[in-house]
């Protein structure tokens, strides 16, 4: 079954250039367009969509709001938000929102369709290390103690926060694998209870809230 996929951007030539690149993958399909926020919402309604390519910059409401009120819906579809270098902070907003990663806009293909592929299957966010790298730099803009303030983290094993931890400074199932001498398959149970335990949509949500407890530093340390 394909990847059903809406493109939501105010440059009809930025949505025509993703929709030749989607359109040639046979697990694709574009279901829909739209060129802001309020007009994806309004396209929800009437047509079910997997994954949403979301700008952050346009009129009437834009990305980052449109992801948290599209993210608030259940069985929402996941969102990635469409960002360039010196809109950091528009991407940090729409993770916080709800979206499952973020992408350059002039990212290469390949990486843009396998980020879809990633974030539809729910099994890795988008370029963990760029997330990384990106909370780093507004990690300033947490609410942190410096100590750990989510009460479900107590329910976590020993094991599980060592996992949440290597998660969290941006390695993958295999490197948090190779780093703690398990399974791949292992690690991403103990992911998986990760998120159950904690009430978490997926690894994004799991870095953010690693920085905002303070489980981990600015510069990916642990806490």
């Amino acid at each position: 079954m394909s990847i059903r996929v809406m493109l939501v951007d105010d440059q009809m030539l930025l949505r025509t250039g993703f929709r030749m690149v989607l359109a040639a993958q046979p697990d694709m399909d574009v279901v829909a367009e739209a060129g802001d926020g309020a007009e994806a919402i309004e396209n929800l309604r009437s047509t079910s969509v997997d994954v949403v390519l979301m700008d952050v910059r346009m009129p009437r409401l834009d990305g980052v709001e449109a992801t948290r009120r599209i993210c608030a819906a259940p069985d929402a579809p996941k969102v990635l938000i469409l960002t360039t270098f010196d809109l950091d902070e528009y991407a940090f907003s729409g993770l916080k929102a709800g979206a499952s990663g973020f992408m350059l806009k002039d990212v290469p293909p390949a990486e843009l369709l396998n980020a879809i592929r990633a974030v539809h299957s729910g099994d890795a966010v988008v370029a963990p290390s760029t997330t990384r790298r990106l909370l780093d730099r507004f990690a300033p803009m947490l609410p942190s103690s410096g100590k750990p303030q989510h009460k479900e983290l107590a329910r976590l094993t020993d094991r599980e926060r060592e996992v949440m931890m290597l998660v969290a400074q941006g390695l993958s199932n295999g490197e948090v694998a190779g780093r703690l001498v398990l399974s791949e398959a292992t690690v991403k149970t103990h992911v998986g209870r990760i998120l159950t335990k904690l009430g978490l949509r997926d690894r994004v949500q799991v870095v953010v809230l690693a920085y905002e407890t303070g489980m981990v530093r600015a510069g990916g340390g642990a806490g």
